[in-house]
């Protein structure tokens, strides 16, 4: 067969768009093309890039098995990849279409693309034998005809048989009749003595270009005539068969009758030469009745009707053949299921996907006809998807709800397609759907809280807790990791404190804790998933810890004298249950570790004094007796209920004495006890003193100009500047010769740049007085400023316009400052508000009136003026306390000893103080006792009472 190269022309593009995501494309090509030959630019008709087909996961699906058609993938050119045989594919249809969808993802698209398979004369009509024999009859009238043997063409249309051509013949014509069939006519009488027989060559023409033919040899016998021919009712026959009918079936019963008597007169039947090979599969002709028979199986997917000829001859010598059509129109049972094909599928759909996002697109297909042919698909109600048809046989499935991976992961969706048959028939298909998470769930504590309890003094490293979190997301989005957020715990971050192991959650101690400092402690606990954007949770975890009994008991009072034990007092006349001395322990343990108990060791005496268990009070157990040793020493215990018990011991010597008088009886000398603390006070104050005249005397040089000269103080308004005046007012007792008053200077800090001098006159029986004498040494006009800088008495009109604008500006100031509380106090844990307590008693002790000596070397005007420290003097203490706490603006002398005071002679009991537990026999007696009476100031330890001035 010849070789030919065919230009492929772009023939045809239709592009109809059907929905969103639905198109139609028609190209057409000649069969026979070689592999590579250009079919069409899919990629340019699309309108799309190159590129985007392999973005879009581009793909080509073909109904059949066979890959007649590819993409090139780079230039998006569509081109031919096996040899397409129309005859094959399609035989004898007039039109040949190849269909195909071309899918592309990212967004789902499908587009339909058909392909017309146009006919190429590639075959040649061909007789189905290379030649034929024709008995003809010599009696056989001109114009007689006699039907020849159809040639056959493979190709359609106008390469199909368009002709017959016959040699030259004297006594024979042809005649074609559509062009198909031939028929062999008589032209001339025929004789057999003459010439017994006819040799010929038909020949069958196409209408291709170049066209193609085939030939036969015609052999004609001239035999002697049978004069008549048989004679069917009509030529053409219609009947119809069910397809799949059982073979044996009969489909038509022919009927032909010859006049003629005789064998000339019985007929028989047989296909005739234009029968084609397929029909003679399909049926049989019975010889003697003329009935046609199924013989083959008849699917009427393959052929809707079949064309059988027939001819009928009788048995008579030189009989004629005659010829009849028999039209068997092939009946459609619903005998094939519909086919559902998954043409394309997203890949796992994303749980937040919108409503109407395109899962799948499907088509169906029924090879029946009619409502046979009719497809009806559906799929459950009770799951989130529809299906939309698109267009004929083609459906797309899309979701109709939102989706929730955590709730179903899978979904099994059975697509049922049903044909319109009777009975219908059904085809069931099984669409998995998977859901592709999506991190929209935070991580889930079990609990919003947990309380862990922990004993302290715990190693380093210690697991304290394990926490774990749920999250209902999987994969990536599920990978949970730990942390601990940062947070304060005592000024230091709480990553400090703890650690947590990201993978497993479990939380390990990084110190050891120790109860009396840490009593608990809070931490919130972050779980983060790995997920895009990540999803958090918190957690709070209480962390309690818990007591051990690593605290021995700590013995407050009575506190021993210079590392010897401490001293009590007996009075001769102290009878039974008389209180000795109450011993005073705390344990910063708490619970059990802290409940303590009091026992005597040893005792010099152990009939005469006793201890009480609970309340460590010892006291009398007898009255003193003549024979009763002047002196006693106990040791007592004092442990805990811990286990184990921890204790601590007391030594405690106590001193029988005569009975001790009322404070209101005592002589007007002091005792040695007072002796000798104005002893070490007057030596301490002298030394004080002496600085204070040398730093006066230096200043008092510098300030000569000063209009005020004092030899006391130094004062020097010009001199004056903002910083000076911000100091404290420092009392200080200064001592003199016996017989003569103690004094106490009252001086400003260095700082000041008007000093306001005042001295304290106190007599050997001030212990026992209410009164203080302060002389003042300042100008005429001035004012003593306490705290809020209240004037005590004389009106700030009188002050000099310096002063008075010096004065201004550091009450604003004051209003604005607060200070650090004082942290030394030495308190106990029931004692917290202590501190307030005593600073008010010592102030309301210290109420006093302050007489200003005006017989002092150094004259002040106004000296005769009685200033009283009352209420309003308490009432600015008290505010400044109040606002700030215990700061060093408060005039409060440090106590640390008070709750330990005894005074031999009165019940003894361990409280906190309250306002009235001092009185007006509490006084200066009392004074150093214990430890340096000093007010709170960051700067001057060695004051002993403070105040502010200007400030």
């Amino acid at each position: 067969m010849e070789l030919r190269v065919f230009q492929v022309p772009y023939t045809a593009l239709m592009l109809s768009m059907l929905g969103s995501s639905l198109a139609q494309l028609r190209y057409s090509v000649p069969e026979e093309m070689e592999h590579g030959a250009f079919v069409g630019n899919l990629a340019e008709d699309l309108g799309l890039r190159p590129s985007e087909l392999s973005e879009r996961k581009f793909r080509l699906v073909s109904g059949t098995r066979r890959r007649y058609l590819e993409v090139n993938m780079e230039n998006g050119v569509l081109f031919v990849n096996e040899r397409v045989d129309r005859e094959q594919l399609c035989e004898q249809s007039p039109l040949c279409f190849l269909h195909l969808q071309a899918v592309l993802e990212n967004p789902l698209e499908l587009h339909r693309v058909e392909l017309e398979v146009l006919d190429v004369n590639d075959n040649a009509p061909n007789f189905p034998r290379a030649g034929f024999s024709l008995d003809i009859s010599e009696s056989a009238t001109p114009g007689s005809r006699f039907p020849l043997e159809s040639a056959q063409d493979a190709d359609v249309g106008e390469n199909a048989l368009r002709s017959y051509l016959l040699s030259v013949n004297a006594h024979f014509a042809l005649d074609v009749r559509a062009g198909k069939f031939a028929e062999l006519v008589l032209q001339r009488p025929l004789d057999r003595e003459q010439q017994g027989a006819h040799h010929m060559v038909i020949t069958a023409v196409d209408g291709g270009s170049p066209e193609r033919s085939g030939s036969a040899h015609l052999n004609v016998t001239v035999v002697d005539a049978n004069d008549n021919a048989p004679a069917f009712e009509r030529e053409t026959y219609r009947a119809k068969v069910m397809e799949n009918a059982h073979r044996g079936t009969v489909v038509i019963r022919l009927n032909a009758t010859d006049p003629d008597e005789g064998l000339n007169g019985e007929v028989m039947y047989s296909f005739s030469g234009h029968a084609p090979a397929k029909v003679r599969e399909l049926f049989s002709v019975d010889p003697r009745t003329g009935e046609v028979r199924v013989r083959g199986l008849v699917d009427y997917e393959k052929a809707t009707m079949h064309e059988i000829y027939v001819q009928a001859k009788d048995k008579g010598p030189n009989a004629i053949a005659v010829h009849c059509k028999v039209l068997v129109t092939v009946v459609d049972v619903n005998d094939n299921r519909p086919e559902v094909i998954l043409t394309s599928t997203s890949a796992p759909v994303q749980e937040d996907a919108l409503p109407g996002t395109v899962i799948a697109v499907i088509s169906v297909m029924d090879q029946d006809s009619g409502e046979n042919g009719h497809v009806d698909c559906e799929i459950p109600h009770h799951v989130p998807f529809q299906l939309h048809s698109s267009f004929k046989n083609y459906y797309t499935l899309v979701t109709s709800d939102f989706l929730d991976r955590e709730k179903v992961p899978e979904y099994n969706i059975t697509l049922t397609a049903r044909d319109m048959g009777s009975p219908p028939l059904f085809t069931r298909k099984t669409i998995v759907v998977q859901v592709a998470d999506v991190n929209d769930n935070a991580p889930v504590f079990k609990q919003p809280s947990y309380n862990v309890y922990l004993t302290e003094n715990n190693p380093p490293g210690f697991s304290v807790f394990t926490i774990s979190a749920q999250d209902a997301d999987a994969g990536q989005n599920s990978y949970l990791s730990y942390s601990v957020l940062e947070t304060d715990i005592q000024g230091a971050p709480a990553s400090t404190y703890v650690s947590i192991n990201s993978d497993n959650g479990n939380i390990y101690a990084l110190r050891s804790f120790d109860r009396e400092q840490l009593k608990s402690f809070q931490l919130v606990i972050q779980a983060k998933d790995a997920g895009l954007p990540p999803q958090v949770s918190n957690m709070t975890l209480n962390v309690f810890v818990l007591d051990q009994n690593d605290n021995a008991p700590v013995i407050v009072s009575p506190l021993p004298e210079n590392g010897t034990a401490a001293n009590e007092i007996i009075p001769t006349s102290a009878d039974a249950g008389h209180l000795v001395a109450k011993v005073t322990a705390t344990d910063v343990d708490e619970g059990q570790n802290a409940k303590l108990l009091y026992q005597m060791l040893q005792a010099t005496d152990p009939t005469l004094v006793s201890i009480a268990l609970f309340t460590g009070e010892v006291r009398m157990i007898r009255s003193l007796r003549d024979g009763d040793p002047t002196t006693h020493r106990l040791l007592i215990l004092v442990k805990d209920s811990g286990e184990p018990s921890l204790s601590a011991t007391a030594s405690i010597i106590l001193s029988v004495v005569d009975s001790e008088p009322e404070f209101s009886d005592l002589p007007k000398r002091p005792g040695d006890h007072a002796l000798y603390l104005i002893v070490s006070l007057g030596a301490v104050s002298f030394t004080f003193l002496v600085a204070i005249i040398v730093l006066a005397a230096i200043k008092g040089y510098r300030r000569r100009l000063s209009k005020y000269d004092n030899s006391c103080c130094g004062f020097s308004p010009k001199a004056s500047t903002t910083e000076d005046m911000k100091s404290n007012l420092n009392v200080r007792i200064s001592p003199v010769p016996n017989g003569a008053a103690d004094t106490m200077d009252v001086n400003s800090g260095a700082q000041l740049g008007q000093n306001y001098c005042y001295k304290m006159c106190l007599t050997p029986e001030s212990s026992k007085s209410d009164f203080m004498f302060l002389k003042p040494y300042s100008p005429t006009g001035s004012a003593l400023h306490i705290n809020n800088s209240r004037t005590v008495e004389n009106n700030t009109s009188t002050w000099s316009p310096e002063i008075q604008r010096l004065n201004a500006n550091y009450t604003n100031a004051s209003l604005r400052e607060f200070k650090q509380a004082n942290k030394d106090w030495t308190l106990l844990k029931n004692q917290q508000n202590f501190a307030h307590k005593s600073s008010a008693t010592v102030v309301k002790t210290l109420q006093r009136r302050v007489i200003l000596d005006h017989s002092d070397m150094c004259a002040c005007p106004g000296a005769t003026q009685y200033w009283t420290w009352g209420s309003h003097m308490w009432a600015d203490y008290k505010t400044s306390s109040e606002v700030g706490g215990l700061t060093d603006r408060c005039w409060t002398p440090r106590f640390d000893y008070q709750h330990n005071v005894y005074i031999p002679g009165t019940p003894s009991s361990f409280r906190p103080a309250s306002h009235g537990d001092l009185d007006i026999y509490n006084s200066f007696s009392t004074f150093g006792k214990k430890k340096k009476l000093t007010a709170n100031h960051d700067q001057h330890e060695d004051t002993i009472i403070t105040n502010d001035l200007f400030k």
